[in-house]
């Protein structure tokens, strides 16, 4: 049988091309799974898969997307029966592996994970990866010990993906939280997800002068990574952990270790990739129950397969904000 998907080809002359074209079930990787893909979802890293070097694509022709969620339709493994409600969320799927920028995907079963009751699959692709992330930064900072009422918690790069789901997150569970953004335009948007306070970039973008400043956070989600993350480390309460997600701001870190001895500080790094089952399937069920739905959909800006060369240059860019959920049957 036929179905439609975002196809990327490499060209001649080393750049790529995405279309959307008619596929049939035998050009499908041999996967344990086949699932009848709902709603798939941008990611940061689908837009430099969709670029022109191809980002991190290795063969081609290639199919993006590495967030889906669906219906199981067909199943070698005993744990899925079609009918079944699954997700799934990186793995290198839509980078090794074809993703879910197609109507069907065919997978390998440990990368799935049930979908709870409660989440529809639309729900599902405007958490994705980045919401699963946010969640799993959350889930860390509680098991360091992180309660409401404990002081102000930062979220840097507020505006992103990984950013907003853990504002809503956050504000949701009872805490006081700051969001932090260069994009004034966007502080109506980070309040209406739950921040109490707005926090320009530039308030954080300075060099470190100090190694410690005055005791300001009780825990961080840190989407940016580079200096932003160094000056926070020296803003931390005594005992408190920053959850870092993200490397947008660069792989350096121009830190001491004094805010690690001297006030205790924890680094917890947060890589949803290749987490266990059981990790994934417990930050679900909590995405289930702690995330607001229709704050939720606030974030949503719905978008077809034909949209997605545009939205991945623009993702690319910074111009993107919170998720972008893709009905791949549109």
């Amino acid at each position: 049988m036929t179905f439609k998907a975002l196809v990327v080809d490499k060209l001649d002359d080393g750049s790529t091309s995405a279309s959307v074209r008619s596929l049939d079930d035998s050009q499908l990787p041999d996967g344990d799974v086949t699932v009848a893909v709902e709603y798939s979802t941008l990611n940061y890293k689908d837009g430099l898969c969709l670029g022109p070097g191809g980002g991190l694509v290795k063969t081609y022709p290639h199919v993006p997307g590495i967030d889906f969620a669906g219906t199981v339709e067909a199943s070698r493994d005993a744990r899925y029966r079609p009918g079944d409600r699954v997700v799934l969320t990186g793995w290198r799927v839509g980078e090794t592996w074809w993703g879910g920028y197609a109507q069907k995907a065919c997978v390998k079963a440990d990368w799935l994970v049930p979908l709870p009751d409660g989440l529809t699959s639309r729900d599902a692709m405007a958490v994705g990866t980045a919401g699963l992330t946010a969640m799993l930064a959350v889930m860390a900072l509680e098991d360091h010990g992180l309660k409401p009422g404990a002081g102000p918690v930062l979220v840097t790069g507020a505006a992103g993906g990984v950013g907003s789901v853990a504002t809503a997150i956050l504000a949701r569970l009872g805490h006081e939280v700051a969001a932090v953004t260069g994009r004034p335009e966007t502080a109506n948007y980070l309040e209406s997800l739950g921040a109490s306070r707005i926090v320009a970039r530039e308030e954080l973008a300075e060099t470190v002068k100090r190694p410690l400043e005055s005791e300001t956070w009780a825990g961080c989600v840190d989407a940016v990574g580079g200096a932003m993350l160094a000056r926070v480390l020296g803003q931390m309460k005594y005992g408190a952990s920053v959850a870092a997600v993200g490397l947008a701001g660069g792989a350096t870190l121009p830190a001491t270790v004094i805010p690690f001895i001297l006030r205790g500080v924890n680094l917890l790094g947060i890589d949803s990739v290749m987490r266990s089952y059981e990790d994934r399937l417990r930050a679900w069920r909590r995405i289930a129950s702690d995330l607001p739905m229709d704050t939720l959909h606030a974030m949503v800006q719905p978008a077809t397969l034909a949209d997605l060369p545009d939205l991945g240059k623009a993702i690319l860019k910074g111009e993107v904000r919170g998720r972008v959920v893709v009905d791949v049957n549109a």
